[in-house]
């Protein structure tokens, strides 16, 4: 949290630090609105008089005073801290060419607080072992936003990696794709959040390209990517499954049905390329929602 909150006025730190902090997940900051910390059970509310000069004073911290040099990040409506924490950005769109080029009169910013939760795979990883063939079933994991797919997916990666011996599973050597820097929280070539013994981790690059290099480079027998949603993941994910690498992947969705419903993702259930769906829903519950007819079979 620490992390997080230098970036901060010194009285709003100071007003923030009686809360509880152990539970907050987010801390969004609003022009003229009151500061609100969010955890899973609550929202408190921060009575902080923030202005746009603030919200910008932030903004120029968060961006080691070049907010030019991050203006790619800012584009894509955030920006990734020191230990994967996130800070959404909204504002003032400008768009050519179809694409957002800057953003303009900052006026609101989510603080999303990262955190490695060591075993919060429990029940997602019997879903997920294929223990007879020591293997692991093409999994896609959904969820709405903000229930936890990240921290779920880094607690995976590290017991893959360096196995679960009460399923007799010997560690699989991982290749993660951390477009984000959100999953491994990279410093400097560091990885703050353990991911495992057998992982290799490419961050800052687009899923799509980086699934194709960890395959070339890497030898991965397990590729893993968070948030996918393009055409172009959905081939890297047919290209990495036809070069026998098992995958894991999430995105955002509230049901199989709205995956049906999506042309991109519902190819993976088309070509038989997803072996297994989770549902993790608003408690951090894990579901099965779906388990194509060949894995039935075995």
């Amino acid at each position: 949290m620490e992390e997080v909150l230098k970036y901060f006025p010194e009285l709003l730190k100071n007003k923030i630090k009686k809360s509880n902090l152990e539970q907050v997940e987010e801390i969004r900051i609003r022009a003229n609105k009151p500061v609100i910390l969010k955890s899973k059970a609550k929202e408190e509310i921060i009575n902080y008089p923030i202005t746009v000069e603030n919200i910008l004073q932030i903004l120029q911290k968060i961006c080691d005073n070049s907010i030019y040099s991050y203006q790619n990040q800012i584009c894509d409506g955030f920006i990734t801290l020191k230990g994967g924490h996130r800070v959404g950005i909204t504002g003032n769109a400008v768009i050519k060419d179809g694409k957002v080029v800057n953003l303009n009169y900052i006026n609101s910013l989510n603080f999303r607080v990262a955190r490695q939760i060591l075993n919060c795979s429990n029940t997602a990883i019997p879903f997920i072992i294929n223990s007879y063939h020591n293997q692991i079933y093409n999994t896609l994991i959904i969820s709405p936003p903000g229930c936890g797919k990240t921290t779920l997916l880094r607690d995976i990666i590290r017991r893959i990696s360096i196995g679960i011996p009460e399923m007799n599973f010997k560690g699989k050597t991982v290749g993660v794709v951390d477009e984000r820097g959100e999953i491994a929280a990279i410093d400097k070539g560091v990885p703050q959040n353990d991911l495992g013994i057998r992982t290799d981790i490419i961050d800052n690059i687009p899923k799509a390209i980086g699934m194709k290099m960890l395959i070339r480079s890497m030898a991965p027998q397990v590729i893993v990517a968070d948030e996918i949603g393009s055409k172009e993941d959905i081939k890297a994910i047919e290209y990495a499954i036809t070069s026998g690498v098992k995958g894991i992947f999430t995105a955002h969705s509230n049901s199989l049905e709205d995956i049906k419903q999506n042309p991109i993702l519902n190819e993976l259930i088309l070509n038989n390329e997803i072996e297994k769906i989770l549902l993790l829903d608003f408690n951090r519950k894990v579901h099965l929602i779906y388990e194509n007819e060949v894995t039935q079979a075995i």
